[in-house]
């Protein structure tokens, strides 16, 4: 299932430049990627990048600034759309990101109390045995939040807390944004030469 489907749920933590650049990767890599975006995700996605995005007449050009893909394949569902392909565990994918992560998604999802269709698709893809990573971002965190992540950690899931790193000689934002999206590219098997990996001459 290496080019199966992957999908992409974006939540109302801080980080939005993440969750598009991570999408860019994918589909710059020709991967096919299901989309849901939260409302508190599209808030967020407003007030740190400063694009508008309308989830009920979603337009791809409007989350990446302008930029239309030129490869992969982009499927858009309304976070509401409990009948979207990536509710049932007979649509096949790779693996999904939720990034970033909110704290109520994180909750949502570790003791399966979905509402919407992000939340819906995590808990599909952890009693399917398939990938998942969620995307935390949220500092400090609470001793709840802990045993959230121990939860969904213990139930399959990956917790990689939006921790860029510096030995990789990060000049920029975009450099440190850019660390975090390898890591979580890596986690799903897709190529990327994103950072400058520990050991590389």
């Amino acid at each position: 299932m290496a080019d199966a489907p992957l999908v992409l749920g974006i939540t109302g933590a801080s980080g939005a430049a993440y969750a598009v650049r991570l999408l860019e990767v994918l589909l710059e890599a020709g991967r096919e990627v299901h989309l849901a975006i939260s409302p508190s995700g599209q808030a967020v996605i407003g007030e740190e990048l400063g694009r508008r995005i309308d989830l009920d007449a979603f337009r791809i050009e409007e989350l990446l600034g302008g930029k239309v893909p030129a490869v992969g394949r982009l499927h858009y569902h309304h976070f509401k759309n409990l009948m979207a392909p990536i509710a049932s565990g007979s649509f096949l994918t790779r693996g999904m990101v939720i990034c970033p992560c909110s704290g109520s998604t994180l909750s949502a999802v570790a003791h399966s109390m979905g509402e919407n269709l992000i939340h819906r698709a995590a808990e599909v893809h952890l009693k399917e045995r398939r990938q998942l990573v969620v995307v935390p971002r949220e500092t400090p965190l609470s001793l709840p939040q802990l045993r959230n992540m121990q939860a969904i950690h213990e139930a399959g899931a990956v917790v990689l807390p939006a921790s860029p790193g510096f030995y990789h000689g990060a000049e920029t934002i975009a450099d440190l944004v850019d660390f975090v999206v390898a890591r979580i590219c890596d986690q799903l098997g897709v190529p990327n030469a994103l950072v400058r990996r520990w050991g590389d001459a």
